[in-house]
């Protein structure tokens, strides 16, 4: 048993939304250690595109485009058709966070949120599915990595009622699509992360200490926790993973025994 065969991905051509900064960039950064042959990005602004693309290297092809609309989506997917006969690895990153006070919470903010974190993987995977459908074979399926969070998994005392909502609507949606797909030789699986410093977490990423009192592994995430997860279920080694969101969040949702520190309860 090859390890390099089990996690590696060379020769595999992937698509991260949101791949710019935070998570997304964190997965990137990590197909490119295991190998991959080219790493599309893509995000609304085209300078934070251009310097992640420039920063990580030639493997790394920077696309701008709004995918909270359909239309969006499409001029996406033929832009990748335009490029490739086919597509290895796509991965679901893009989103939205809105907070607002119940009684005030608009439209506005509820429809994007829930058109990016939930319309988008849908309409973009079907968008790419005869790329994908052309790259799966039994041997080596494609895969499609579902960006969640564990906030789809527990309630959380923010008032982000869409966000909520529109993640743990993805996590059943990649347990629904991973059920067709497999089909196909097309693999769907999901990651929910914890608090990884980002511009949308911003808790972690400005005060890690404090965001690290409420996880029983004491830390917040780092690039090798997420790079790791995605590599596990794009990779050999999650084949026979289908349908699953990993929880990657140092515990808060599995080993948390309370809404705060977590305190062993024997006293040790």
């Amino acid at each position: 048993m090859n390890l390099q065969d089990l996690f590696g991905l060379q020769g595999r051509v992937a698509l991260v939304t949101g791949g710019s900064r935070g998570i997304g960039k964190m997965i990137v950064e990590g197909l490119l250690e295991a190998g991959c042959e080219r790493v599309y990005i893509v995000a609304r602004k085209k300078e934070q595109v251009d310097e992640t693309a420039a920063e990580l290297g030639d493997k790394v092809i920077g696309l701008t485009g709004d995918l909270s609309q359909v239309e969006g989506i499409q001029q996406l997917a033929d832009e990748i058709a335009s490029r490739e006969d086919k597509l290895d690895l796509l991965v679901n990153n893009a989103g939205a966070a809105w907070g607002e006070p119940f009684a005030e919470f608009t439209e506005a903010g509820w429809d994007r949120t829930m058109d990016l974190n939930v319309k988008t993987p849908f309409f973009l995977t079907q968008k790419l599915y005869p790329l994908l459908k052309a790259a799966a074979t039994p041997e080596r399926p494609a895969k499609v990595l579902m960006i969640a969070s564990i906030d789809g998994m527990k309630s959380n005392p923010w008032p982000t009622y869409p966000y909520q909502a529109s993640k743990a609507g993805l996590i059943h949606l990649t347990r629904r699509m991973a059920a067709e797909l497999v089909r196909d030789n097309i693999v769907v699986n999901g990651i929910g992360p914890g608090a990884f410093p980002s511009a949308m977490n911003r808790a972690a990423r400005d005060n890690p200490e404090a965001s690290a009192r409420g996880i029983p592994s004491g830390r917040v995430g780092v690039t090798e926790d997420m790079a790791a997860g995605a590599i596990y279920l794009l990779s050999r080694a999650g084949d026979y993973v289908v349908g699953t969101t990993l929880a990657i969040d140092g515990g808060v949702v599995n080993a948390n025994v309370g809404a705060g520190n977590f305190v062993d309860p024997s006293g040790r």
